[in-house]
């Protein structure tokens, strides 16, 4: 009973903040944001492709190598696995509205509230460290 109480008090208090409203951000906000998003994203993609490629002869060449990508196997075919893929996936689609409104509730109060004291300084550091996220981290392969 009190922990009941204690998770509708607190789901109450969780509500009572986002109801309020937050300053919509500015589209020129909201468009740098996605297009750094996009870029994060693709070299995040890259990467990971550089390692897996890396990766995937010495684990094909070694014992311990075969016997994960048999328990991977295995796994993959469970349905168990399968049922929480699909459950997983469900709460990511019922929860991408929520994080978007989050996000875009986040986006307007720096662009209100700290935008004007830091934003500047953001973007340059955004713009220098960019050449050398290129040449560590680049976007294409």
């Amino acid at each position: 009973m009190k922990l009941t109480f204690a998770l509708i008090l607190a789901l109450q208090v969780s509500v009572c903040v986002w109801a309020q409203q937050w300053p919509e951000p500015d589209k020129e906000l909201v468009e740098k944001y996605e297009g750094l998003k996009a870029v994060f994203l693709k070299r995040l993609v890259t990467a990971w492709e550089k390692v897996k490629d890396s990766a995937q002869p010495m684990l094909e060449s070694s014992p311990t190598g075969g016997r994960a990508q048999e328990i991977y196997d295995e796994l993959k075919k469970s349905p168990r696995m399968e049922s929480a893929v699909k459950i997983v996936s469900g709460l990511a689609g019922e929860l991408e509205p929520v994080v978007d409104k989050a996000r875009m509730a986040l986006l307007g109060a720096y662009g209100h509230y700290l935008r004007p004291y830091v934003g500047e300084h953001l973007d340059k550091a955004i713009t220098s460290i960019k050449p050398v996220l290129d040449t560590v981290l680049p976007q294409e392969a």
